[in-house]
């Protein structure tokens, strides 16, 4: 019995978990000493479940390094150090208002799409006249931007902002995360889109590799954790750098006409914070108003919540009318980008 209970204990953690903020972001990032563990471990198995579901041979490798990417030429990928320990989340919300692949769905969708890229290295899929033929030329160049049309039927939804419209390696990998998911339906949910076509393609691509080894099996690891001598203050001030958009949104005229960024209300809740509070409300009062479109309107409040974020913005009336009014703008902007508005996203 008493080994049993000592087998149910908590491993201990880690002696920085308990540092405060500051402390924590003088720490260099080699000297977290993380492992793939845990909660984290267990999605990445359920991922390689997916694909033993889906009759496919190959598993991607995974490692710890500062963010979600798949290096040219490998069969595995990195995904952020802060999925490997609740403290770290923490951390990452505190600097960055969010967290990028927290929850077990957003988790398990990141990690399909990341799949895809490496399952294509593995197998060079995108040097066949099918792949391209499906998805378009792998050697398009990448922009930081892109703009995407909201209402085409061309592309699957997995991750936010029609990722799948940023580049046809993109639309290739997000493809193979909807086929890969088996809670996805995707004959059904995509039925009358064209994009069932490219659904339809993929799977006979998969089918034509399943039970062969990888092309190339290659072992390579970029950016590992253990190899960053950064500390986690120099890497969020590098990141926050990076996703601070130098030029006016066309949201910030609205925004700056519901919130404030005057100092005077510098003891406010920020209007980032608001409108994650209130997005589950916001968002079904916008979708009854305009009939559909609830991911329209969720991608809406993300590039909101962005911007008010990166202008600074604060709550200066009542809750009751502050969500009215957020509301009323949400079904603005979303009606204005279903009917031919555009707005470029940051890739």
């Amino acid at each position: 019995m008493a080994a049993t209970r000592r087998e149910k204990r908590r491993p201990r953690a880690p002696w920085w978990a308990r540092l405060a903020d500051e402390e924590l972001l003088e720490l260099k990032l080699c000297d977290l000493e993380l492992e793939i563990d845990g909660a984290l471990a267990q999605r990445v198995s359920q991922l390689h479940e997916e694909l033993r579901q889906a009759g496919l041979r190959f598993r991607p490798y995974v490692w710890l390094s500062t963010d979600w990417f798949t290096p040219d030429g490998a069969t595995g990928f990195a995904v952020p150090f802060y999925l490997a320990h609740r403290r770290l989340a923490r951390l990452e919300r505190a600097q960055m208002l969010e967290v990028e692949g927290g929850t077990h769905e957003n988790c398990m969708r990141l990690l399909r799409h990341e799949a895809g890229h490496a399952i294509d290295n593995a197998y060079r899929l995108h040097w066949r006249k099918a792949w391209r033929e499906t998805f378009g030329r792998f050697s398009d160049p990448y922009r930081n931007t892109y703009t995407p049309r909201p209402d085409s039927r061309w592309h699957v939804l997995n991750l936010d902002f029609w990722y799948s419209q940023s580049h046809p390696a993109e639309d290739y990998a997000e493809t193979f995360a909807v086929w890969l998911d088996p809670q996805s339906r995707w004959r059904e949910r995509y039925a009358d889109w064209p994009a069932l076509e490219k659904l339809q393609g993929l799977e006979g691509m998969m089918g034509e590799i399943a039970s062969l080894p990888a092309r190339v099996r290659s072992r390579k690891r970029t950016d590992t954790l253990r190899g960053l001598r950064q500390t986690l203050g120099e890497h969020y001030a590098e990141k926050k750098g990076a996703y601070r958009d130098k030029n006016p949104s066309v949201y910030d005229h609205y925004l700056e006409r519901v919130f404030s960024s005057d100092a005077a209300y510098g003891r406010r809740e920020t209007a980032a914070s608001f409108l994650r509070r209130n997005r589950r409300r916001v968002r079904r009062r916008v979708s009854s108003l305009t009939g559909k479109h609830t991911y329209l309107a969720d991608q809406v409040l993300n590039e909101m919540i962005t911007r008010s974020r990166e202008l600074g913005l604060r709550v200066t009336r009542l809750e009751r009318d502050t969500r009215a009014d957020a509301a009323v703008l949400v079904t603005f902007l979303t009606s204005n980008l279903l009917h031919g508005g555009s707005q470029r996203f940051r890739r």
